[in-house]
């Protein structure tokens, strides 16, 4: 793709240059550069919180064709430090539409790029890792050198404690549908909106706490359960969270956690976690059980993994536990499972917006394991 006047550019902190033209608000952003495959959601992609702090590359060629809803966001604002997209749609047509992408991203100050060459970005991404970037136009948009330096300046993801960024200040309760079969206090590490709403429709009422909250207000809440939540950063940065999860574990109460939660446990269980070269993030990722071998298609966003070997058994502080699930494409665990007490985990997001649906059992899993009919 040429683009003949550029007015804005892609920095990639090994000094890998994408030029493009202005999407979204005028000025500098910078995070970590990561790509996305789902070829729908981008809405939900935009407001999930794991995005927090990275600059999220879409795989997908045409974005903003659906354009700008009131009903799918994932959080009450978008969460990603900058976009980049090949070919923007140049209007939107959806009846749930309200405003056009590019006009939100405005409205936000989100800054982004378009008319990038995606495929070879992406593609570098796969073979350079994921690494820091920054987003320049207008003003911002200065001398190659110069923009490199300020990308060097920007915080690695590794070691980063970002989920007290996207966590609620206050606790708050998200009521369930219907008679209260359940009350569940839920870590918000960034959770999303529809989680909660998979929850409430299986009778849950969920007492949704602060990141920093402790054992004892976890314990005010009388749950029947807790929850660990998606969220961004680095699990090795959450001791906090990890410390309470092993609270949680000791006394025995239900616990499910999903994507980061799931790394939350795994450190919890005494396993460790690393970072994986480009992550997991699509609408289209594999993943078996290694209990019966099903497959499911899963919607996943993580760039950090926990250690282990498919349907590997090991030894906790807590009992027994087994990695219960693992990606057949690089063998990542994608779920951890345990034997003496009552909690499990995975890796992908079985609230599944935008996804398929494959995971969305594993709520109903989550109550039988409330109501003691392990």
């Amino acid at each position: 793709m040429s683009v003949s006047a550029p007015r804005a550019a892609l920095v990639l902190e090994n000094g890998k240059l994408f030029w493009g033209r202005e999407f979204g608000a005028l000025g500098r952003s910078l995070g970590e550069v990561v790509f996305q495959t789902g070829m729908t959601g981008y809405q939900e992609t935009l407001t999930d919180p794991s995005y927090h702090g990275q600059i999220v590359v879409q795989t997908s060629p045409q974005i903003g064709n659906t354009g700008w809803n009131d009903e799918d966001s994932e959080s009450a604002r978008i969460q990603v430090a900058g976009y980049v997209v090949r070919d923007p749609s140049r209007t939107a047509s959806n009846w749930r539409s309200r405003r056009e992408l590019s006009d939100e991203l405005v409205q936000q100050g989100v800054v982004g790029i378009a008319e990038v060459d995606t495929r070879s970005l992406t593609r570098h991404i796969r073979e350079s890792g994921v690494m820091r970037a920054g987003v320049f136009s207008g003003d911002a948009l200065t001398d190659p050198d110069a923009m490199t330096e300020q990308v060097l300046t920007a915080p690695p993801m590794a070691g980063a404690n970002l989920a007290a960024r996207v966590s609620t200040a206050q606790p708050y309760v998200r009521p369930a549908v219907g008679t209260r079969r359940f009350r569940v206090a839920a870590l918000d590490l960034g959770v999303k909106a529809n989680t909660l709403r998979m929850l409430a429709d299986r009778g849950i009422e969920t007492h949704v706490l602060p990141a920093s909250s402790s054992l004892d207000q976890i314990l005010e809440t009388e749950p029947d359960g807790v929850f660990l939540s998606n969220g961004p950063g680095d699990p090795s940065a959450m001791t906090e969270a990890v410390a309470l999860t092993r609270a949680v574990l000791e006394r025995r109460i239900p616990l499910f956690g999903i994507c980061f939660g799931n790394q939350i446990l795994g450190r919890a269980l005494g396993r460790e976690t690393y970072k994986l070269r480009y992550g997991h993030r699509g609408i289209n990722i594999p993943v078996i059980d290694s209990v019966d071998g099903r497959v499911s298609i899963t919607s996943q966003n993580h760039g950090f993994a926990v250690e282990g070997e498919a349907g590997e058994r090991f030894d906790t502080p807590f009992g027994r536990a087994l990695v219960s699930h693992h990606c057949p494409n690089d063998g990542a665990v994608e779920g951890l499972r345990c034997l003496d007490v009552p909690a499990f985990s995975v890796q992908y997001h079985p609230e599944a917006a935008a996804g398929p649906h494959d995971a969305a059992a594993l709520f109903d899993e989550f109550t039988t394991l409330m109501s003691g009919d392990r």
